[in-house]
């Protein structure tokens, strides 16, 4: 059987996609009900991260253990890669004595090598560039509490960032429309962009633009880890793009904020925004529990009924 990987968000197809947002209902109706679903039973988790976490970690821990299985901690301390030990050395070791692995780290290129050599799937947690599985559990968050997301429009304000640059492949699998708004300097990479059309991707110096009349509303901080030298620097540039109730208030009626987490308030984001009605980004939390145990059943047993 190939192995199968999940890397960036287009790594899936749409049908994939639809299978694991119906598949996502049912495992969280069977955690709300208390009900034992171990089916990776002896299965073990191997957990990358060279980049600290809080819900990546949890969610992908408490995940597998709830799936049945077992979940191994790696920082960058516990493994020789920190020593200079080929990636490609590294993935072949471990995948050859754990199931699954998923890597928090930097480059892109880091895990498109380890996953290169791996005799087992592996899942992209976070890189600089991507952060899919943030995704993954976003558009499940808006299809709970709107249905489909296909013709809506998605709002991003503030950095173009891994998330940003996930929200965008998706924008072409599940046709809607993203409005992408930064300040000059950190505007969308063209690489990013090219291949896109206007119904799938357009660009706002105004974040006020960018927000008017969309659906859902989305930010991250304006610091992302590697760049906190650039903190100050980035809170005088990023001062408009502060998503507030008078930005939200040009979107539509039933508009939905989310945020990946951790966030700042009164930075990127106005405390009244997102503790306040608007906000799903306790749910959107939550899922990535939900949308990644889905993901790990799927890659290590395909499609399962019941």
């Amino acid at each position: 059987m190939h192995t199968r990987h999940f890397l960036q968000f287009k790594d899936f197809e749409l049908p994939e996609f639809e299978y694991l947002f119906e598949r996502a209902r049912v495992l969280k109706a069977k955690r709300a009900r208390g009900e034992l679903y171990q089916p990776l039973h002896g299965k073990t988790l191997a957990m990358i991260l060279e980049k600290n976490s809080t819900r990546t970690r949890v969610s992908f821990e408490a995940g597998m253990n709830q799936l049945g299985g077992s979940a191994m901690f790696l920082s960058p301390r516990d493994t020789q890669l920190s020593r200079g030990e080929p990636i490609e050395d590294v993935a072949q070791v471990i995948s050859r004595m754990v199931d699954l692995v998923m890597i928090r780290t930097f480059e892109q290129n880091i895990i498109e090598r380890f996953a290169g050599h791996s005799r087992v799937p592996v899942i992209n947690g976070l890189t600089n560039e991507y952060h899919p599985c943030q995704i993954l559990a976003d558009i499940f968050t808006y299809l709970e509490h709107r249905g489909s997301i296909r013709g809506k429009t998605v709002a991003w304000v503030g950095d173009s960032n891994n998330v940003c640059n996930s929200w965008l492949q998706a924008a072409k699998l599940f046709d809607f429309n993203f409005h992408v708004a930064c300040p000059p300097g950190y505007e969308l990479e063209p690489e990013r962009g090219e291949s896109y059309a206007s119904m799938h991707l357009e660009c706002f110096a105004d974040p006020h633009e960018a927000v008017s009349g969309a659906d859902l509303v989305t930010t991250d901080v304006w610091t992302s880890m590697g760049h906190e030298k650039e903190t100050e620097a980035r809170k005088r540039v990023f001062a408009n793009f502060r998503v507030d109730e008078e930005m939200m208030a040009l979107a539509k009626p039933n508009v939905l904020f989310m945020h990946c987490l951790p966030a700042h308030r009164g930075e990127e984001v106005a405390a009244e925004v997102i503790d306040g009605p608007q906000s799903v980004v306790w749910d959107e939390a939550e899922n990535r529990l939900h949308t990644q145990k889905v993901l790990m059943e799927y890659l290590l047993l395909g499609r399962v009924k019941g």
